[in-house]
């Protein structure tokens, strides 16, 4: 437990720094300027797609259906594979909680690692799917912040979507990112990682193997590679997990291969695994290892120092909101189209249980999907009992149909 608290008090200031930024950057930029820019099958599309991707704060499972939508309104394969590699590994939340425990050299080279991957990776993608550019008809609407025309209530927005919902999306992942960094300090042995020592290929190949089908955020693998590297991980075989951890696990991997085909997944997962040897083996033998020690020996040594109450402050504060998060998601609360929610008759509406939600994005995703379904007057998803109620005269089969293209399973009840 002191580890844990060791951990989270040297993050909870920059998390909260990082929930906010992502909270405003959601509440006043419009979703329709990121899929503006990738309909093209060029490399200028797939480079927009990393820079739009590498700041958003969306979790491993949240960036998903997030891709597919963009997809579906006509970004090219390679804009929304690129999109779908720089998204989960970094983002304005992930970089500040980096910078914390990690120091600054990772902070600055999680993202550019994460943004040539991406170009990498998407380019390829194009190159391997020869398809025929398509051009955007339909903009993409605005979710539900477009509503919000004033200033202060854009703010109230920005705090809602990140201390409420963000918290409420990667909460869970991080306690888990803690608790396994704090059980890896404790119980695996100093001498474990000592095989390796020397060896970096061998212990980057050996936590590849481990992260490609794991299922880590961003943020929550922050602890997880500290704990490692104070076994003697090396920075580089770290850096593996950052970045394979959040961009692949076995649920984005179904998806990708359901939606996008199966030459395009292997084109993912390869553009993944040598960006992370390359990088990591980059890391190690040409930059200076002290770049990386001195943060970690103040990460490891943080009990004994005196600590500041105002990480006290923040790290109890990261507390109560996380709390409120995990009673709003037991309580059932609903997605946020309340006033939508209370005009669905249940005399006439249909029910759909929607399989594979995990997060508040994915539910604003698929309500957005069927919302656009010729013939559908209203819709709620409820994330909780992943359930969608629908009143329209659309069939069945068209409601199934674009729940599945975000790669969701759809199930008329």
């Amino acid at each position: 437990m002191q580890e844990i608290f060791d951990l989270i008090n040297e993050m909870s200031p920059f998390l909260l720094l990082g929930f906010l930024l992502a909270g405003l950057m959601h509440a006043f930029i419009p979703n329709r300027l990121y899929t503006h820019y990738m309909a093209s099958n060029s490399l200028k599309s797939v480079v927009y797609a990393a820079l739009f991707g590498v700041p958003l704060p969306l979790c491993s499972c949240g960036v998903i259906p997030t891709a597919m939508s963009m997809r579906k309104e006509g970004a090219s394969k390679g804009a929304t594979v690129s999109f779908l590699i720089a998204t989960p590994q970094t983002g304005v939340d992930s970089i500040f909680a980096t910078y914390s425990l990690l120091g600054l050299p990772f902070a600055i080279i999680r993202p550019i690692v994460a943004f040539c991957t991406a170009i990498i990776g998407g380019h390829a993608v194009n190159l391997f799917n020869k398809e025929v550019a398509t051009t955007l008809e339909h903009m993409p609407q605005r979710d539900y912040s477009e509503k919000h025309h004033t200033f202060w209530e854009r703010i109230v927005e920005a705090l809602r979507y990140g201390f409420i919902e963000m918290m409420g999306d990667i909460g869970k992942w991080l306690v888990i990112g803690l608790i396994i960094a704090g059980l890896i300090t404790t119980f695996v042995p100093q001498s474990f990682f000592a095989v390796f020592a020397g060896n970096s290929i061998m212990s980057i190949l050996l936590v590849l193997c481990i992260s490609i089908p794991m299922y880590v955020c961003a943020t929550g693998s922050i602890p997880i590679a500290v704990a490692l590297m104070m076994k003697g991980l090396t920075p580089g075989a770290a850096l593996v997990l950052l970045m394979a951890g959040p961009a692949a696990n076995a649920a984005s991997i179904l998806v990708i291969n359901k939606v996008l085909g199966r030459k395009t997944l292997l084109v993912y997962l390869i553009s993944i695994s040598l960006g992370a040897i390359g990088f990591g083996l980059g890391i190690d033998y040409l930059l200076p290892a002290e770049w990386f020690t001195p943060t970690l020996a103040k990460a490891a040594d943080c009990c004994d120092n005196h600590v500041e109450w105002f990480n006290i402050g923040c790290t109890i504060v990261l507390g109560l909101l996380l709390i409120y998060a995990l009673i709003d998601h037991l309580r059932g609360h609903h997605h946020h189209h309340g006033e939508e929610t209370c005009e669905i008759s249940t005399d006439n509406a249909r029910r759909f249980a929607i399989k594979g939600m995990n997060c508040s994005h994915c539910a604003k995703n698929a309500e957005n999907a069927i919302r656009k379904v010729e013939g559908i007057e209203s819709v709620s998803v409820d994330l909780a009992s992943e359930t969608a109620t629908i009143v329209g005269t659309a069939s069945d089969e068209e409601i199934i149909q674009a729940v599945e293209a975000l790669g969701f399973e759809g199930v008329k009840e």
